[in-house]
């Protein structure tokens, strides 16, 4: 889709994110959740405004030389080489 639609200015991107603190994630039960933070260098899981940041900033001006580009988002939980 990106490329399909680069040249009439429309950037298309991923938002992949990790662990968020939802209702659905904090209803993990603790164990879960201690093997969980295990698995996230940073320690911690995510914040919605942090996902929110990334997808503000994609929607803004300042991203329209990024099409094509996946974004992962989850404290180096999974990371890409590329």
């Amino acid at each position: 889709m990106a490329l399909e639609n680069a040249r009439k200015g429309i950037t298309v991107n991923c938002v992949c994110p990790g662990y968020v603190d939802t209702d659905m994630v904090m209803a993990v039960p603790p164990k879960v959740m201690e093997g969980i933070l295990g698995q996230i260098p940073i320690g911690r899981i995510g914040k919605a405004d942090e996902i929110a940041a990334l997808v503000t900033y994609l929607a803004s001006d300042a991203s329209a030389f990024m099409t094509g580009a996946v974004l992962t988002i989850n404290g180096g939980q999974y990371m890409a080489n590329g």
